[in-house]
């Protein structure tokens, strides 16, 4: 067929679509995120890896934004530039291929990191590369590693947010919590770990523990304590925490936000009360 005669056919109102430069769609209707990625691919040609946000969520990823774009990557010896929804990066570490659903992907870890590099929202990495590791897509290391191994464009935030996942945080609230503590003065704490008594039992896994006093800190949603189940669980938390000996401080994840100030002299004024008595015969795994 022409030139002309396809671009009839793509004008509005035709019966196709352009979707990119010389990739066509034989139909007017609304390109599906399949096809988009099919076109992506056809765009970058042979060899090329669909990576960035589209790959984590094809790995399985869920805690992710919407993807405005389709990134992909492809050697740094071709000549291929971005077009329309497709971000084109042009690489000399060019990874062997992932295939999900019969999409040839980047491996997780790099995919998510070049996720990360354009996303601009703090939270919106931080759940990106929480759920990665809670999920065991890959670990703190080899995130890190990975970062290294690549560009520093973009790598200021996902390296901040690793530095946090690395200490133990597992989700955006803990990640507040723990800049502040970083900036607090007080000891060093651990996050996410389970406190056990003298003969063994779980008495709960705070957000944050300073092993030292004995004190636990709870970053604490009305979501989820406004609920009766949730309501009943927090009760049954507070109580195995009062039996045990522990002092505990329970703050909304609003308020590391909102009053920053306030949850660090709230802290410090717990940490003051729970050193001036025995510490409790507890330990941490």
């Amino acid at each position: 067929m022409s030139r002309s005669g396809i671009y009839r056919r793509c004008r509005p109102g035709g019966p196709w679509r352009r979707l990119l430069p010389g990739i066509i769609l034989l139909t007017n209707a609304d390109p599906s995120d399949r096809q988009r990625i099919e076109a992506a691919l056809l765009r970058g040609g042979r060899p090329t890896l669909i990576t960035g946000l589209w790959a984590a969520r094809l790995h399985g990823l869920m805690r992710l934004p919407e993807p405005d774009w389709v990134h992909v990557l492809v050697p740094h010896t071709r000549e291929i530039t971005s077009a329309g929804f497709v971000v084109v990066e042009r690489t000399t570490r060019f990874p062997g291929p992932v295939v999900r659903s019969g999409v040839p992907l980047a491996p997780v870890t790099r995919a998510v990191l070049d996720a990360a590099r354009r996303l601009r929202n703090v939270d919106e990495v931080r759940a990106l590369l929480a759920e990665t590791v809670q999920r065991g897509f890959s670990s703190p290391s080899q995130l890190i590693a990975e970062l290294e191994e690549g560009s520093d464009r973009g790598s200021a935030v996902p390296r901040r947010v690793l530095a946090e996942i690395d200490g133990g945080v597992r989700s955006a609230a803990e990640g507040m919590a723990w800049r502040l503590w970083k900036r607090s003065g007080l000891p060093e704490c651990r996050w996410n770990v389970d406190i056990l008594t003298a003969d063994g039992r779980v008495v709960a896994r705070p957000d944050a523990w300073f092993d030292d006093v004995g004190l636990a800190w709870e970053i604490d949603s009305k979501e989820f304590h406004f609920t009766s189940q949730g309501y009943a669980s927090t009760l049954r938390r507070n109580n195995r925490y009062a039996a045990a000996g522990v002092v505990v401080v329970q703050t909304l994840p609003s308020s590391l936000r909102s009053d920053p100030e306030s949850v660090v002299n709230d802290l410090k004024a717990a940490y003051r009360v729970a050193k001036a008595r025995p510490r409790p015969t507890l330990t941490h795994r």
